[in-house]
């Protein structure tokens, strides 16, 4: 009875060291899993702290930090509430982060993560910005990478009291985020590589006045000078068979992690995918629109016989 009861314990401790091991395992990266992480790194900086400050709050050492910072696991309430206290998180903060690190312990796989918490846009440019490599393309209208300061006055100002409530204060404050929102991609401390491609009727479709359009044309003429790893490209006008007539689309590509794709869209809340099953169509459709567009240097001559006034 003893030796089996001796028995029962060693079994129970072997699958108690199986599940610990499991858990302890490596994550796969996911894209709350990146928010949560780049969110966190977010606050630490803001607070001024190290990881190894962090870590010593909860328990934990720098390296455990840097893993969740990284996207690559992710804390329990109790810790991330800690965190927050030592971080000195804003209300609104914490409802982010609390949902981010719920949604971060999922395990049940799911296709795509609709974005439904506060201020998603940041935590789209913190994507962009972490990202090795974006590929973004768009139907009709300027991406929103490259949009020229003026550009991107004239189209939240008619946005205005469309997309939002009527407020000149937030027509400011969506404009310099956006222009906030570029440097930081742009300008990102690693060296990162950008394709953008949009449709010829994107230099057509007026936004603001053609003194507005015609600096837009400018601006995509230089911003390449002064960012190496950026590349534009047009597909010209009429071209046929484009199977991305009338859509978006935007693929990250990170360091060692799934791709993540969205499709942008006019209003409402970002949907995400980091499936592969979701991911590389969105990678052959811009590879195909890809293949239908201008290479670089046609491309610029198209633009600078825009400039000219040619048609």
């Amino acid at each position: 009875m003893a030796a089996s009861g001796a028995a029962r314990k060693a079994a129970i401790s072997t699958s108690s060291r199986l599940k610990q091991n499991r858990s302890s395992g490596p994550t796969r990266q996911t894209v709350e899993r990146l928010q949560l992480g780049l969110t966190l790194a977010s606050l630490r900086h803001q607070a001024r702290r190290s990881q190894g400050e962090a870590g010593a709050v909860i328990g934990r050492t720098a390296g455990r930090i840097s893993h969740v910072e990284n996207g690559k696991g992710g804390f329990g309430t109790e810790e991330l509430t800690r965190l927050l206290d030592f971080y000195g998180a804003s209300d609104q903060e914490r409802e982010t982060v609390l949902a981010l690190g719920s949604a971060a312990r999922r395990r049940a796989p799911r296709r795509g993560y609709v974005d439904n918490l506060p201020e998603p846009f940041q935590r789209l440019a913190e994507l962009q910005a972490a990202s090795a490599k974006i590929r973004w393309y768009e139907c009709g209208v300027i991406p929103g990478l490259v949009q020229s300061p003026e550009y991107v006055r004239a189209l939240m100002a008619l946005s205005n009291a469309i997309y939002w409530s009527d407020s000149e204060a937030e027509t400011v404050e969506r404009t310099e985020f956006r222009l906030e929102h570029q440097r930081r991609v742009l300008e990102a401390g690693t060296p990162k590589r950008i394709e953008v491609v949009f449709t010829e009727d994107a230099l057509d479709n007026v936004i603001g006045s053609e003194s507005v359009m015609r600096g837009q044309v400018l601006h995509l003429l230089q911003l390449p000078e002064r960012q190496p790893g950026l590349g534009i490209r047009v597909v010209p006008r009429g071209t046929p068979d484009n199977p991305a007539l009338g859509g978006g689309l935007v693929v990250l590509d990170f360091p060692r992690a799934p791709g993540v794709g969205f499709a942008t869209v006019l209003h409402g809340a970002a949907t995400y995918y980091d499936q592969a099953e979701d991911v590389e169509p969105m990678q052959r459709i811009f590879e195909r629109v890809g293949q239908l567009a201008l290479g670089r240097e046609d491309t610029r001559a198209l633009l600078i016989d825009r400039l000219k006034g040619a048609r």
